[in-house]
């Protein structure tokens, strides 16, 4: 069975967002109620088109339909401010987006499942706890503790790289309410340079997963808006079976926080002997959290 890549909108908050639909390239999962779907949601200031398709296409071979989007303000998506990260909004996007992917034709919607990595590992913790309607959840590296991930990156930071990035989220902050624009900075930089990510090999490694509507831009105020986040004390009210993927060498969402969201919700737990982007295309432990992923959910998600 051979498919195409189909371009979706919904409506979130007022906005339209953009959706890229992978329709199952088999039929194995498929009964009389429909195909299953799984809903794709990135991380901190991720697109679609940088390092989200390869998991969608991996789910489509193993008989799901993958459903990616772009939150409002990012990539294909319509809304303004661009690049700001609103927690609230990128969760009700999701929220809207899996409205959305259980309505599309010759879906089961009994069998929508989420998906999740970094910032939205979190999210999709969240988003299901929230809804009764989700059959399984995927959370890929996640960020699960807000404080946890400060407290990690003043261990791998210099005291006056973050003192800078905070200085220009609170300058950020201020402008935005009284509103003398915005104030931005690189997502990734390197070490030593303003960015929401400076470790050593991020930018590379964000720019090798990099699409055309990506940018390295973000609101200054992230860091402020990530800091007080905490989907780990809601893991334990996730109904849907869950399967949480970590990277034990991870310098950017602490794997022992992402550890105790997965004993909270009782679920299932694969380790990797990585780093936070080391789980994506091409890189060497890709093939196995793809390939993890997608049993998890064709077992859940057999019908």
């Amino acid at each position: 069975m051979t498919t195409t890549l189909a371009t979706q909108t919904f409506r979130s908050g007022g906005v339209t967002c953009q959706a890229t639909h992978v329709p199952a390239r088999t039929d194995a999962l498929t009964t009389a109620a429909g195909r299953p779907i799984v809903v794709l949601a990135h991380g901190l200031a991720g697109t679609v088109d940088s390092g989200l398709l390869p998991f969608a296409e991996g789910f489509a071979d193993a008989g799901i339909d993958a459903f990616a989007f772009d939150y409002r303000g990012f990539g294909a998506s319509a809304g303004t401010p661009r690049q700001r990260v609103r927690i609230e909004d990128q969760v009700a996007d999701l929220h809207a987006a899996v409205d959305a992917a259980r309505a599309l034709p010759g879906i089961d919607p009994d069998r929508v499942a989420l998906w999740g990595v970094s910032l939205a590992g979190g999210h999709v913790i969240r988003a299901a706890a929230e809804r009764d309607d989700i059959a399984a959840v995927v959370a890929v590296v996640p960020m699960v503790d807000g404080r946890a991930a400060a407290v990690q990156a003043a261990r791998v930071h210099r005291p006056t790289e973050l003192l800078r990035a905070t200085g220009r989220g609170i300058r950020g902050r201020i402008a935005g309410r009284l509103g003398l624009g915005e104030v931005t900075m690189p997502v990734v930089a390197a070490p030593g340079r303003l960015g929401a990510l400076t470790l050593p090999g991020a930018e590379e490694d964000y720019l090798a997963i990099a699409g055309p509507t990506w940018r390295n831009e973000v609101h200054a105020d992230v860091g402020l808006e990530l800091g007080g986040r905490k989907p780990l004390q809601l893991a334990g009210e996730v109904k849907a079976p869950m399967l949480v993927q970590i990277a034990d060498f991870d310098r950017s969402a602490p794997p022992q926080a992402a550890a105790n969201a997965a004993f909270a919700a009782k679920a299932q737990v694969r380790h990797y002997p990585c780093d936070h982007f080391d789980v994506f295309a091409p890189k060497k432990w890709h093939g196995a959290a793809l390939t993890h992923a997608s049993t998890f959910l064709q077992r859940t998600l057999a019908g």
